[in-house]
């Protein structure tokens, strides 16, 4: 299965409705839009920016095959999706002071925090309204999903943002913000599609389950990357997370496993989170975090907990009737999840 294809193909069949809804929006927050999907630079110019994984999209298009739909079907669903994600996007790089995304500078680096707040709150309406007029039983049961998933995804990141300031989370305490933040919009993706293709319940619940526990596959995947990913493939700064104080499923895992690398470990960040130079640290001393990060078993751990979820996503799929094909896909795209290197 050629996950490069499943890829372009939600990309390719979600983007002229995407951007037919960013049109909507008044000026200037049409064109901030576009600078941030990477239609334009800060000039205004058209570009080729680089749009994102689009596994979002990908899943939901194919989930409207699991019901015998049109992939074409579920592509309400697909933009919905897509326009609630980048919402959560442009508050997070804010929030959390990221000046780079997709190799770019952040639209509030660009164009100001207050139109990054606009410009996000006006994506998470259009998602609402893309399907909703659709004017269907079916649009209204996937907008319901798409709102509880976005309830989820915003409890998610108050959650990450308040852990930034505690000397110790709980592994299952990371494990519940990261479901949040990361699995509840994923969960949507995968299952929006075919209760659009008229799904019931059950069905949907399933290919939900499976979105979940991709997301949170997802999440640890994206967790090892911003501690140890190539910054020329992710686009961020060497030691985004560590740079960040984020208490990410390495940080934490590291932190409970007990031993001389996790305790060394412990003193060292709960003085970093008393440091009034921290921003200042070198790069050998974020280094030196991450390495004993490793020692004391938290990259490994993460790894495995990325494989895990990837199972138990793919276990949920057995509950469903679906194409071989599909089923093939779903599991080509699960796979691509966890050996992504951006």
């Amino acid at each position: 299965m050629d996950v490069t294809a499943l890829l372009e193909r939600g990309r390719t069949l979600a983007t002229p409705v995407l951007r037919a809804a960013v049109d909507r929006l008044a000026p200037p927050m049409d064109t901030v839009a576009a600078y941030h999907f990477g239609w334009i630079d800060a000039a205004g110019n058209p570009a080729d920016g680089d749009g994102g994984k689009a596994v979002r999209p990908a899943l939901a298009v194919l989930s409207a095959e699991v019901t015998g739909a049109a992939p074409e079907v579920g592509v309400p669903g697909a933009v919905a999706v897509e326009l609630v994600h980048n919402f959560s996007l442009l508050h997070d790089d804010l929030m959390d002071g990221d000046e780079q995304r997709r190799h770019r500078d952040t639209v509030w680096k660009v164009h100001g925090p207050a139109q990054a707040i606009l410009v996000g709150d006006a994506l998470f309406a259009l998602a609402n309204e893309v399907l909703l007029e659709l004017g269907t039983v079916e649009a209204g049961r996937a907008t319901r999903r798409l709102t509880t998933a976005s309830r989820a995804l915003i409890d998610g990141q108050a959650q990450d943002i308040s852990y930034e300031h505690r000397d110790r989370v709980s592994v299952e305490e990371c494990l519940e913000m990261e479901g949040n933040k990361t699995g509840a919009l994923l969960a949507a993706s995968s299952s929006i599609g075919a209760v659009l293709g008229g799904a019931d319940d059950r069905t949907a619940d399933s290919l939900e389950k499976y979105g979940y526990h991709l997301g949170l596959a997802f999440q640890a995947v994206d967790d090892l990357l911003g501690i140890w990913g190539d910054p020329e493939a992710t686009g961020k700064q060497t030691w985004s997370d560590l740079r960040q104080r984020k208490k990410s499923l390495p940080v934490v895992a590291a932190l409970a496993a007990g031993g001389p690398a996790s305790e060394r470990l412990g003193e060292i960040l709960a003085a970093d989170a008393k440091s009034s130079d921290f921003e200042n640290f070198s790069e050998e001393e974020f280094a030196a975090r991450a390495a004993l990060i490793e020692q004391a078993g938290g990259r490994e751990w993460t790894a495995e907990e990325a494989r895990r979820q990837h199972t138990v996503a793919l276990e949920a799929l057995d509950a469903v009737d679906m194409p071989d094909r599909v089923r093939e896909a779903f599991t080509a795209l699960a796979d691509f999840v966890v050996v992504r290197k951006r």
